[in-house]
């Protein structure tokens, strides 16, 4: 085996342990969650809205290693072609769209902007005794 072929065999299976720990991501972040929202005995039961935004920033983090993982394999392919990179370009655009608009419904704003409108601090106006 040449070192060029053992250099991508290395790649290739660091693509592939981004793309599993995704998925484990994803799957135990719903599970612990679900756990936490069915389990009856805590001081603090978790409410569906924390369940939610528990299962979903599981997703949101598991999708950037899967990104990760589908950048690597695809830098890696042996023999590269437009093909590929637009076929990547295509995922890595749907699954940031995904990475969006999920931060959107679970923060209550866009990443771009500040803070949410239900976690902003209260104006001075606000604030002030009637």
């Amino acid at each position: 085996m040449t070192f060029l072929a053992s250099i991508h065999e290395i790649i290739n299976f660091a693509g592939l342990a981004l793309d599993v720990v995704g998925v484990l991501i994803i799957v135990a972040g719903a599970v612990l969650s679900t756990l936490a929202f069915l389990t009856p005995w805590r001081a603090r039961p978790l409410t569906y809205r924390g369940y939610r935004k528990n299962v979903g920033r599981s997703i949101l983090l598991g999708l950037e290693f899967l990104v990760g993982g589908d950048i690597i394999r695809t830098v890696s392919v042996e023999h590269p072609s437009l093909e590929n990179v637009f076929v990547l370009g295509l995922i890595v655009m749907i699954r940031t769209a995904m990475s969006f608009t999920m931060e959107a419904e679970l923060e209550g704003r866009w990443p771009w902007q500040g803070r949410s409108l239900e976690t902003a601090a209260p104006s001075e106006d606000e604030s002030a005794p009637s």
